[in-house]
């Protein structure tokens, strides 16, 4: 397919493809149980190589105004950020900062997507931004950094004598 078929975004054990309804194709992780019962959250690769976002508002992610809660956008946000980053992330991440901006609000029924871009990776650290969207209405603004993250083999444990 693509140069992502080498990356994370296979590697992952975790890693599910929707196989029907409307995100048919869309891919989500189902190891963090916080995203997990606040999605589902869905990311793919475009045919440009770009990673889409996307999740269809249900009644859960509402306030008490009826419209998206700040902190599911927030939530869905930082999901958008890994996704964005799977391509040159290659292992393990941490969120070590993030700033957003609300927009306008969303409501149940809508599809929000996210479009964004790494804006420069090095060596341990990857930043990113990015927008979510319900069609062409903006919505929300973000950006952050995540920490690439080893793994370290556990100390042994000294024996007391």
């Amino acid at each position: 397919m693509n140069e992502l078929s080498k990356t994370a975004f296979v590697k992952r054990p975790d890693l599910h493809v929707e196989t029907e309804g409307e995100f048919a194709g869309w891919r989500t992780w189902t190891r963090d149980s916080f995203e997990s019962n606040n999605g589902p959250f869905w990311h793919r690769v475009e045919e440009d190589g770009r990673v889409r976002c996307a999740f269809r508002v249900e009644k859960k992610h509402l306030n008490g105004m009826r419209n998206v809660h700040g902190g599911c956008f927030m939530t869905f946000a930082d999901y958008c950020l890994f996704a964005l980053a799977t391509p040159v992330l290659q292992g393990s991440g941490v969120t070590v900062s993030f700033a957003s901006e609300f927009l306008d609000a969303a409501r149940e029924g809508e599809r929000v997507e996210c479009e964004g871009e790494i804006t420069r990776a090095g060596g341990s650290l990857i930043f990113l931004r990015g927008l979510l969207k319900s069609g062409e209405r903006p919505l929300f603004t973000f950006s952050g950094t995540i920490k690439r993250v080893k793994r370290r083999t556990p100390a042994a444990t000294a024996v007391a004598g």
